[in-house]
């Protein structure tokens, strides 16, 4: 066969619409099985991010309280030291990776007792009163949204209960 006759053949071979369409419905079926995988991840990197921020803020109360306490003054840190750098923590508190948002506000006993989530112009809630006998600190997320941390009977705790 000479190269003028291959050329002039036409293509006989193309994919048909019945094959292109199971293509697409095999994607379709991976991608329902794949998106919710995702969205879980990001959820656990949210909890971990979390409970990261929240251990180390509260070592870092601990670490204020030791010192505070050998030198005879107040146990835990004022809102404002909590969030003046270099008094408590080295560097500013990260935004709350659940709402987005950064910064610190008091709350009350109450709210802090029972873990409120108050306002959305803060991702953290800090409560402090050194003249309790004793005297107490809770520092916690300003977040109610579901995290993937489970408690002892296996319900999902939210991120202002880590």
């Amino acid at each position: 066969m000479t190269l003028a006759a291959k050329v002039s053949q036409p293509l006989s071979r193309a994919f048909s619409l019945l094959e292109v369409t199971i293509v697409v419905i095999i994607l379709g079926i991976l991608a329902a099985i794949v998106v919710p995988k995702f969205a879980s991840a990001s959820t656990s990197a949210q909890t971990a991010s979390v409970q990261s921020t929240v251990g180390g803020v509260r070592a870092s109360i601990a670490a204020f309280r030791t010192r505070a306490v050998i030198a005879g003054e107040d146990p835990f840190p004022t809102l404002a030291e909590l969030t003046t750098i270099g008094t408590v923590l080295q560097d500013e508190i990260p935004a709350n990776p659940f709402t987005g948002v950064s910064g610190v506000q008091a709350v009350s006993q109450a709210q802090a007792a029972s873990r409120s989530v108050v306002g959305a112009t803060a991702g953290w809630n800090y409560y402090v009163d050194n003249d309790a006998s004793p005297p107490v600190a809770v520092f916690y997320a300003n977040s109610d949204d579901e995290s993937t941390q489970t408690d002892s009977d296996g319900d999902a705790l939210t991120a202002n209960e880590l």
